[in-house]
């Protein structure tokens, strides 16, 4: 399966936005995008007016490599917005949210999602008892998300609950860090979800 392989800062660099794809690092004065906060290449600093299909499109570009996913993907998510009942941008929100690698980072269980994507890759997560290996499994109400024990004394896992254990947790998660679980109790508001990306480009975007 194809994956980016390249620098993730240079993401963020090239979509004018913190994205956080380094998870608490990208909070901290190492983040290159607090260095160099312009596009990457050599034309990065200069200033160009944009235009609407332009400021679409990088919002599009943006959420998609916020949750780590390809263009076939995403649009498939998106159809699947478009079919479903109530407004598009939001539902589209939810069902990113609700995909089993997102679940795993929010927890707190992982640095950042593409930890968390590994982690899932790698047989670590199980789901009602039950080992899920695949990223973009789409959690339900109810579901139960579970760290492998032997996973649990992983150096980069004890610090992302250590961080994460300081924090407010959101709220339509439940998680007890002594039992390594977390409970996907419900679908999230959009409100509720801290997306600074505009959806509803992306859903003008795709709607041409």
């Amino acid at each position: 399966m194809a994956r980016y392989t390249g620098s993730a800062c240079r993401l963020c660099r090239r979509e004018g936005m913190k994205l956080f794809l380094k998870g608490d690092k990208c909070y901290t004065t190492k983040c290159s995008f607090e260095k160099r906060p312009y596009a990457p290449g050599q034309h990065g600093r200069d200033r160009m007016k944009m235009t609407h299909y332009a400021k679409q499109l990088r919002s599009k570009q943006a959420m998609k490599r916020t949750y780590g996913m390809f263009e076939k993907q995403f649009r498939k998510y998106f159809d699947k917005a478009m079919r479903s009942k109530g407004v598009t941008g939001t539902v589209l929100v939810q069902i990113v949210e609700s995909r089993l690698d997102n679940t795993v980072y929010r927890l707190g269980f992982a640095l950042s999602r593409s930890h968390a994507r590994q982690l899932v890759n790698h047989g670590h997560i199980t789901v009602n008892g039950k080992r899920v290996n695949i990223a973009s499994y789409e959690l339900k109400p109810g579901n139960v998300i579970e760290l492998e024990e032997k996973v649990r004394s992983n150096q980069d896992v004890k610090s992302a609950i250590e961080t994460a254990s300081g924090r407010n947790t959101f709220p339509w998660l439940e998680v007890n860090y002594d039992l390594f679980k977390g409970t996907f109790v419900r679908v999230p508001e959009r409100e509720e979800v801290d997306l600074t990306i505009n959806v509803q480009d992306i859903v003008e975007l795709y709607s041409k």
